[in-house]
């Protein structure tokens, strides 16, 4: 087992309403009246209301070079990182020195050493913390990297581990391609990140505080941080994993990712994409959900990622769920767009979040997170309230 202590979600800059973005990139996508007039269609249709941007908006005419790109996708990709990370721990409890296992993931830059390595500086981590840092999962990675934690913790059930996703998709900004992939991705992708702390269930902040019949936690006992944190912690934090699962699903990499050009990251977009999570989901879903003696109305709660306003169609359709299980994916999408790896990892953080959406709320303690990637891959958590730390 391990449990989720803290989700910090981070966002650059101010909030532009799509209408303005639309306005920005257009002239920089094509000359053509005709193909702007379905640019701005597309960008009304995509589910966004606002974004946030890494570069502020005039900026992005001149960004012509993946390697201006990507040097800012580093400068500010740490500082967002940093950020993420430090209100985390803060939230969790946890000291910087405490973190044993560090899982780094974007796929929107590139960078070596990447940017987990310079976390370790500016926030104090240890010299021998565990890095992983990856590339290439793309939206999936969010659901992925909880999953590949809790791997980690499972084997090192006395350690911390600190996920950071960092997307900055608006530095892939591709001047004068007017494909259909491409107008559409431009009003559906955002900025941010996204900082998560897990504990193995053996590390004191994993464990409910053992107190006399009647006794209250109080957070300002003596004892170590980890042990007041979890003396303090709020019923969001008690949040186990129970189980995961990963499928790739063969013939479908044309379906999503990157062609990788002079000029940076080219999207890869393919309208059949909902299709594919439509043939295989319900069946996913099903084979978790079986070897725990649960069936889909056993969830009280759902995380999904928020992939754009077909993706939520099938996923709702899919799984037979009323449209306020998806309140929250729904929400994020309007408010900051599909954030990639992020996307999924803000929609828990509003989640936990809401007095009256969490999971161990709904129909059950349980709660199903999941996204979807490049592959095309699936990603599944279960997940669980512990009946002990309910509030």
């Amino acid at each position: 087992m391990s449990r989720l202590l803290a989700v910090a979600p981070v966002l650059p800059g101010p909030a532009h309403p799509q209408s303005e973005i639309t306005d920005t990139i257009g002239p920089l996508l094509t000359r053509s009246p005709a193909t702007r007039a379905v640019l701005r269609r597309l960008h009304a249709a995509s589910g966004v209301e606002t974004r946030h941007t890494a570069l502020r908006l005039d900026e992005y005419a001149g960004l012509t070079s993946f390697g201006e790109a990507n040097d800012h996708f580093i400068r500010v990709g740490t500082d967002l990182a940093e950020e993420a990370c430090r209100t985390a721990l803060d939230d969790a409890g946890i000291d910087p020195g405490e973190v044993d296992f560090l899982l780094f993931t974007s796929v929107t830059g590139i960078a070596a050493p990447s940017i987990d390595a310079q976390l370790v500086t500016r926030l104090g981590l240890r010299t021998d913390v565990k890095r992983l840092p990856s590339f290439g999962l793309g939206c999936v990675a969010g659901a992925a990297g909880i999953a590949r934690v809790h791997d980690y913790l499972t084997g090192h059930p006395q350690d911390v581990a600190l996920l950071v996703s960092v997307e900055l998709c608006s530095l892939t900004l591709q001047h004068g391609d007017d494909s259909m992939a491409n107008l559409v991705s431009t009003g559906l992708f955002g900025d941010g990140a996204t900082a998560v702390v897990m504990v193995g269930d053996a590390h004191p902040a994993g464990r409910p505080p053992t107190l006399p019949d009647g006794a209250t936690p109080d957070p300002g006992a003596r004892g170590t941080r980890a042990e007041r944190a979890s003396a303090a912690r709020t019923p969001p934090r008690g949040v186990e994993v129970v189980d995961t699962r990963s499928r790739l699903y063969p013939e479908t990499a044309d379906h999503l990712g990157w062609t990788i050009r002079d000029s940076g990251f080219g999207i890869v977009l393919s309208a059949g994409l909902p299709e594919v999570i439509a043939a295989h989901l319900a069946g996913d879903v099903k084979s978790l959900l079986v070897e725990h003696d649960l069936t889909t109305e056993d969830i009280g709660t759902w995380v999904v990622h928020a992939g754009g306003p077909r993706i939520l169609d099938v996923v709702r359709d899919s799984l037979g769920l009323d449209e306020a299980d998806l309140r929250h994916s729904r929400e994020s999408l309007a408010a900051v767009g599909n954030l990639s790896s992020s996307s999924v990892l803000h929609v828990l953080a509003a989640t936990l979040a809401a007095r009256d959406a969490s999971p161990s709320g709904g129909a059950g303690p349980h709660g199903v997170l999941m996204a979807f990637g490049p592959g095309v891959s699936a990603e599944l958590v279960l997940l669980r309230r512990t009946p002990s730390l309910e509030g």
